[in-house]
């Protein structure tokens, strides 16, 4: 994490160029210090054998293991048309089940001389399968003698390091190239300052590096890992409270709302009362908005529980102050029905200037990328002037044309949606810097804020308004039962029979071309291979099909913007009976009468946009039907994934599960503005009392030292961590 100049050496220096070059495409590794921080993902215990029984598909796996026969089989091809094509197929066990290697022709010799019954290797490669069996084609090899000097020497100690690899570079060569550099670990500065270390009770870094690379026993990889999540967590936490601190410094306008305002006016005007949750977060948010820092809080909430209400009063609030609030939306469909539900709420308070708009009525404007014009000039024109009060808008915001005449908040919607400098750009577009509120129906579990948000105050609205109808999820297997598909649809009918309306949701548009590469996923089985099924295509057939003589309509992300909203106000309407769409619908489309939902290959979506899809039905006082249409076998990890979905409701819930499946490093990548996550031992949902300790700790050294002029080893790793890159990101959050 901190990188001197030992460790600043580039590998091509110390390992040689070829192997270097692939280091650096494969991996990322350039230095020394990149590659010390490369830690073995597990490690295979001299006699003990990995599990071939539960091997993941088109994964590359090291496994160590036993050959149990070995058979050379010639046959007949239009390569070798005599005959002579040659195949070696080698069976290996580990006790928990069987793997069969292939090797075909000039491949076949060398192996054929060493892989014997009893003989004792590392294998790696890609599993594939072939007729229905597991198998691994032309793995690569490291056989396990126990008296050769340099396989002694090379897999020293008990424990042997499984490294994560690539088909370019197996396991135990880097494994060697470790051992290489590992002298150069002695000179790693320690980020962690010594009383925390001390009070933790945490080995020196350079001990966990040798450690985590060379560990003697099982407590030698505990104490490294315990030691190396603390680094990880606490650097992270350092940068996130230094921003903190630094945002802290900056002025702002304070914002508070008049008690006989538009607020109040709009307060009196709801049919409804808010819930516990909403008033708590509300009041948390005009405590914010009440001081002269910027707010930056994080209002997550279950699909439904109400943000845009919540949102709401918060910019009026603002707008009774005397300053104006934006809206940030990331699609054009969702920011028009955005601009549509705030105008319907606020009625005759959202028509300011005009004839029978009320006394403390504002103006709420729209500006998409896509206006006429004279509209576009006309809702420039109210924002620069200060008659609009409110602006909702998707990033035809953020262009250079639009100013504001007082830039009191800035309302984020869907935040992982945003570039960094879409949002920084915007802020940057008040006289001095707006408060902040960015919203997410994406359920993040603490942790996680903690890490990818721990910048901004979370609030958390979990419960769900009154009159919300529960939704009902299904998983369908088309191809284990077709009768199922079938019965899908005559419940769709019997939806539209009954006065309401139904989403069909498909992965892909259908006029692209598709990449034949990239059609097939993996071999799970032929539902993978097949391309995703298209809107275009299905809404045909349905018409055609199970849905003949229904209102069929189709939605997707390259119709022109009219059109979208076109369609978008019939189904809202009622006028269309089945709406076909991509996943344009997954966020803010509020069509109370829509019942039923069938997600088609629901498995080639992630956990947390079904959760979002999901949310569109059961919106009004009808009960919300999801079926989960998949060809996936019963057994496989998909199938497991749309099982967790169809059997909770509760997006914390899932958002662990998702978090369980996926790998963080890729949630945290992709929040943190695309660069390679720095997690590599810490797991975020796990390692939940580290992270909170470490943010506590984080905050008080940055109290006391903002700049860290005290610990120049935390800097250092500090400087690591924030490349380019992740700085900017950090900056601009």
């Amino acid at each position: 994490m901190d990188l001197v100049p030992a460790l600043q050496e580039p590998l091509k220096k110390v390992l040689g160029p070829a192997t270097a070059k692939v280091m650096a495409e494969h991996l990322g590794l350039h230095t020394v210090g990149d590659l010390l921080h490369h830690y073995p993902r597990r490690y295979e215990e001299r006699g003990q054998l990995t599990h071939l029984a539960d091997l993941p598909m088109d994964e590359h796996i090291t496994v160590v293991a036993q050959v149990a026969d070995a058979r050379l089989h010639t046959f007949a091809s239009s390569r070798a048309p005599r005959g002579k094509g040659q195949r070696l197929e080698v069976t290996i066990t580990d006790g928990s089940g069987r793997l069969q290697l292939v090797f075909f022709n000039a491949g076949v010799h060398k192996p054929h001389k060493e892989l014997l019954p009893g003989t004792r290797a590392m294998f790696a490669g890609k599993v594939s399968v072939f007729n229905r069996r597991l198998q691994l084609n032309h793995p690569a090899y490291e056989l396990l003698r126990g008296d050769s000097e340099e396989t002694v020497e090379a897999w020293a100690g008990a424990l042997i390091p499984i490294y994560p690899a690539t088909a370019k570079l197996e396991s135990w060569k880097i494994g060697k190239a470790v051992q290489t550099v590992l002298p150069s670990a002695q000179e790693a500065v320690d980020p962690l300052p010594d009383s925390l270390r001390e009070g933790r009770g945490l080995v020196s870094l350079p001990e966990a590096l040798l450690k985590i690379h060379r560990p003697q026993t099982k407590a030698d990889i505990a104490d490294a890992r315990s030691r190396l999540k603390w680094d990880e967590a606490f650097v992270l936490q350092v940068a996130l409270a230094r921003r903190r601190h630094a945002d802290a410094q900056l002025p702002a306008v304070a914002r508070r709302p008049r008690p006989d305002g538009i607020l109040a006016a709009f307060d009196d005007r709801l049919p409804f009362t808010l819930t516990e949750g909403q008033q708590k977060v509300s009041k948390e948010i005009f405590a914010d908005l009440a001081t002269e820092h910027p707010m930056h809080r994080l209002l997550q909430g279950e699909v439904g529980s109400g943000k845009t209400l919540v949102a709401l009063r918060a910019m009026l609030a603002v707008v009774d102050a005397g300053g104006q609030a934006a809206m940030l939306a990331p699609t054009e469909v969702l920011a028009q029905q955005h601009h549509r539900s705030v105008t319907e709420m606020m009625g005759e308070l959202a028509e300011g200037g005009m004839l029978g708009g009320a006394e403390d009525a504002t103006k709420v404007v729209l500006l998409t990328g896509s206006m006429g014009a004279a509209a576009r000039r006309k809702a420039l024109l109210d924002l620069a002037t200060g008659e609009a009060g409110i602006v909702i808008g998707t990033h035809a915001l953020i262009e250079d044309k639009v100013q504001f005449h007082d830039l009191g908040l800035v309302v984020v919607d869907e935040q992982h949606r945003f570039g960094v400098e879409q949002r920084d750009a915007l802020r940057g577009k008040g006289k001095q810097p707006p408060h902040l509120l960015v919203m997410t129906a994406t359920p993040i579990p603490r942790t996680v804020a903690m890490t990818v948000f721990g910048d901004l105050e979370t609030s958390v609205l979990d419960q769900l308004p009154a009159g919300r109808s529960p939704i009902a999820s299904h998983v369908v297997p088309a191809a284990d039962k077709p009768h199922f598909l079938a019965r899908a649809w005559e419940r769709v009918r019997e939806e539209v029979a009954n006065g309401h309306q139904a989403y069909v949701v498909c992965p892909r548009i259908g006029d692209e071309e598709l990449d034949p590469k990239k059609a097939g996923k993996s071999a799970e089985d032929d539902a993978e291979k097949r391309p995703p099924l298209a809107v275009l295509d299905v809404a045909e057939q349905l018409a055609r099909g199970p849905l003949e003589g229904l209102k069929v309509e189709v939605l997707h992300g390259r119709m022109h913007p009219d059109d979208k909203d076109a369609v978008m106000r019939r189904f809202a309407a009622g006028e269309t009976d089945v709406l076909v769409a991509t996943t344009v619908i997954e966020v803010g489309v509020n069509v109370p009468n829509a019942t039923a939902m069938v997600i088609m290959d629901a498995d080639r979506f992630g956990v947390s946009q079904l959760h979002q899809l999901r949310g569109r039905v059961g919106r009004g006082s009808a009960p919300g039907l999801c079926l989960l249409v998949t060809e996936m076998p019963e057994a496989s990890a998909a199938r497991q994934r749309l099982n967790a979905v169809a059997s909770t409701l509760d997006g914390f819930e899932l958002s662990r599960i998702d978090l369980e499946q996926r790998r963080e490093g890729d949630v945290l990548g992709q929040a943190q503005s695309g660069a390679r996550s720095s997690l590599r031992v810490l797991a975020v949902i796990e390692d939940e009392e580290i992270i909170a300790e470490a943010r506590e700790e984080a905050a008080k050294v940055v109290a006391a030292d903002p700049e860290l002029d005290r610990l120049p080893g935390l800097r250092t790793a500090l400087d690591a961590l924030l490349d380019e890159e992740r700085e900017q990101y950090l900056e601009k959050g």
